[in-house]
C-alpha cells in the first residue's frame, strides 16, 4: 500500500520559509553565541534579544493598560453603545493587556481579532491598540445588534463565531470565555 504523496505539502512549507528568509533575513543569520549551559545566561540573552530592535519588525509583547487605553476605551464605548467595563473586560480576558498577543489561532492584539475579521472591519494593523480597540468594540457592538441585546450570546459569537452560535453548538472553551468575561464586567461595574 502506498501511503499519502506529501510532495505538493512539502513544496508550499518550503515556499513559506523562502519567503520568511527574504522578509526577514536577520532572524535566519547564524548566531555566534556559543551554548549557554546556565539558565541566567539564557535569561539574560532573551532580555539582550527583546532590546534590540529589528527595523520594520513590532515587538512580540507590548504590554499596556487601562490607564493607558482609558480614552480609547471610553471613546469606543460612546461611539458604539457599549459599557466601557465589558471593553474592558474584554481586553483583560482575550489579552491581557499585551497589544502584541496572538493566539495559537491566529487572533491579534488586544481583543484578539482573527485576521480575516480585522480585514472585514478595515483593521488594517491588528497590533496597533487604537484601531484593534476600535474593531473589537464595532464587532462586539455589531453582535450585540444581531442578538438583540443579549451580551452573553454576542460574547459567545465573540469567540466562536456566529456561525456556531446560530446553530445553537456552543463548544465549552466559549462557555467558559463568556463566564469569565461576565465575572469580571459585574465585578467592575459594582467597583464602578
Amino acid at each position: 500500500m502506498v501511503g499519502p504523496n506529501y510532495t505538493n505539502i512539502t513544496r508550499v512549507l518550503s515556499r513559506i520559509d523562502e519567503i520568511n528568509r527574504q522578509m526577514t533575513p536577520e532572524l535566519y543569520q547564524p548566531q555566534p553565541n556559543p551554548v549557554k549551559s546556565r539558565f541566567v545566561d539564557v535569561l539574560n540573552e532573551v532580555n539582550d534579544a527583546k532590546s534590540r530592535k529589528i527595523p520594520g519588525l513590532k515587538a512580540a509583547s507590548g504590554k499596556t493598560n487601562y490607564t493607558e487605553m482609558k480614552d480609547i476605551i471610553d471613546s469606543c464605548a460612546e461611539k458604539y453603545n457599549i459599557d466601557s467595563e465589558l471593553i474592558r473586560a474584554m481586553i483583560q480576558v482575550e489579552s491581557g493587556w499585551d497589544t502584541g498577543a496572538v493566539s495559537n489561532k491566529g487572533a491579534q492584539g488586544l481583543m484578539q481579532l482573527m485576521p480575516r475579521t480585522a480585514a472585514m472591519l478595515g483593521v488594517n494593523d491588528p497590533f496597533d491598540p487604537v484601531q484593534n480597540i476600535e474593531g473589537g468594540v464595532r464587532y462586539i457592538s455589531d453582535l450585540t445588534d444581531k442578538y438583540r441585546g443579549d451580551i452573553e450570546k454576542a460574547l459567545a459569537a465573540y469567540n466562536a463565531g456566529p456561525t456556531r452560535v446560530d446553530s445553537g453548538n456552543i463548544p465549552e472553551v466559549s462557555r467558559r470565555y463568556v463566564k469569565n468575561i461576565m465575572a469580571i464586567y459585574r465585578k467592575l461595574r459594582e467597583v464602578g
